[in-house]
């Protein structure tokens, strides 16, 4: 059964505001309105839906018990019904899926740290065939991709990669991302056409603001250098790369793409809050899930989650057993969506059992 209270309390709500939009309103709650109002539109939607079904299966019902009508009329009602309680259904589990609590984190933007695990260069190769697959993902999103530091690989590819990601629900799409990816192909240089297996590791951190993390100057141990690598003359007359290390919890993040002392200092910052808020909320996540071990989205880093298969043309999810066969456009980040929505559902499933359905 859906929880009619709380429906009613939705209905409302979603009349309030759109009342509220009809006044005079300044600009700053005319965005808060309509991103609410957006929200709470499909399931408002989805219960009106419900209910205009639950009133004509009643009056089918009235129909069929109703003596005085004709029986090939009572034997029509009778046939539609199944398809009334189907639609039914349908309408109530949508409900119940939009009525799992959020994530507060889901619609913050994201912070994409992609690093070459086993496998030398050939990892190093993957991790830049798996940013490339995010960046065209985002791009099919609307989202803005943003690079903040790139150490690349010496045939190519990147030993590390940190970009932004912007966008409305990047996190609530991307954090079950998170973990070793690993690919098996046969490497350009092998010569002997042997199938070769390299890794990288993905973290996908919510963008933390100042106020989610509370970080003090004395817990901070900020040191400034000359840039190294690449860069000519530049590099050995600016100290312009920046190391800064949070003592409490030992996180370090060195950052040296900008010519900007200053510019490096608040790239560093912002990766440094996004780590640690996100290190407490795995933390939290830990000892919640101990005893549901197997759960999608666990957030583990040194999880395997995923294997690409060149050969086979097919990538697998081990976490939810999915294998898809269409390798070339989920690396292309075409059909990566599809990996994506089979993940959400399985999250939603495990929180609707969980919570028992909601009641």
């Amino acid at each position: 059964m859906l929880p009619e209270a709380k429906l009613d309390t939705l209905l409302a709500r979603h009349a309030s505001l759109e009342a509220e939009l009809l006044g005079q309103v300044n600009s700053e709650t005319y965005v808060r309105i309509t991103r609410e109002l957006s929200d709470l539109t499909p399931v408002v939607d989805a219960v009106k839906a419900y209910r205009a079904v639950a009133t004509e299966i009643a009056d089918l019902d009235a129909l069929i018990t109703d003596p005085k009508i004709e029986s090939d009329m009572r034997a029509m009602a009778e046939a539609e019904r199944p398809h009334l309680e189907e639609r039914r259904d349908e309408l109530a589990q949508n409900i119940r899926v939009a009525l799992i609590p959020k994530d507060a984190m889901d619609e913050r933007n994201v912070v994409l740290e992609i690093r070459a695990g086993t496998g030398g260069d050939e990892a190093s190769l993957f991790a830049g065939d798996l940013f490339r697959m995010y960046e065209r993902f985002a791009s099919l999103q609307g989202w803005k991709v943003e690079l903040i530091s790139a150490s690349e690989g010496t045939m190519g590819g990147y030993k590390e990669i940190i970009a932004e990601v912007r966008g409305r629900g990047a996190f609530a799409k991307l954090k079950f991302e998170s973990g070793v990816h690993r690919v098996q192909r046969v490497p350009d240089t092998e010569t002997q056409g042997r199938i070769h297996t390299s890794a990288a590791t993905v973290a996908v951190l919510p963008e933390a603001e100042e106020v989610d993390v509370v970080i003090k100057n004395d817990d901070l141990r900020i040191e400034t250098m000359r840039a190294q690598g690449a860069g000519g003359q530049h590099v050995n007359k600016t100290e312009s790369a920046i190391r800064i290390t949070h003592i409490p919890t030992g996180t370090v993040v060195m950052m040296q793409d900008s010519r900007s002392q200053h510019k490096n200092r608040a790239s560093a910052m912002n990766i440094l809050r996004s780590r640690i808020y996100d290190a407490e909320r795995q933390r939290i996540d830990a000892t919640r899930s101990a005893d549901r071990k197997g759960q999608v989205g666990s957030g583990d880093r040194s999880e395997r989650i995923r294997t690409y298969n060149f050969p086979q043309g097919r990538v697998t999810d081990h976490r939810i057993n999915l294998t898809l066969y269409k390798l070339p456009q989920v690396i292309a980040g075409e059909a990566l969506g599809e990996l994506v929505d089979a993940l959400t559902t399985e999250h939603q499933a495990a929180q609707l059992a969980e919570q028992g359905g909601v009641t």
